[in-house]
């Protein structure tokens, strides 16, 4: 339907692409050996999920608009801004949930940053997915 826009979103999605493990703190576990260079390191790696979300939400934002547009209904992207809020709040309150489990031991940033960074990445996916 839109060539040039499938063009863009497969090679950012190949762009964005990375390995991983099933657990980002064994990703960053790989690369650092102390509590406070695998935080860091996590940090970067939700920095970079968020922008990887961030550019999939504007392409499904894009094709959201496109399907309003031809349409002549107003509705997909609002629906879309709706459920990304939705799972924004739920991210946010599960990967607290997520935290308090660790009963505030010193590991509770890294399993906030990893469940953060793992619902974001499955976020982009589903994104992606939309936009195409």
């Amino acid at each position: 339907m839109f060539p040039s826009f499938r063009v863009i979103a497969v090679t950012a999605s190949t762009v964005l692409a990375i390995p991983c493990f099933a657990d980002p703190s064994l990703e960053c576990s790989t690369q650092a050996s102390s509590q406070v260079e695998i935080g860091n390191c996590m940090t970067k790696a939700d920095e970079g999920t968020q922008a990887a979300l961030a550019l999939a939400l504007s392409f499904a934002r894009q094709s959201a608009e496109s399907l309003d547009e031809v349409t002549g209904r107003p509705e997909a992207a609002k629906a879309l801004d709706t459920a990304q809020d939705a799972w924004a709040a739920y991210r946010d309150a599960h990967c607290e949930f997520v935290g308090k489990t660790f009963g505030g031991g010193s590991g509770t940033g890294i399993a906030i940053l990893g469940c953060r960074i793992s619902l974001t990445r499955a976020r982009t996916d589903v994104l992606m997915q939309l936009a195409n």
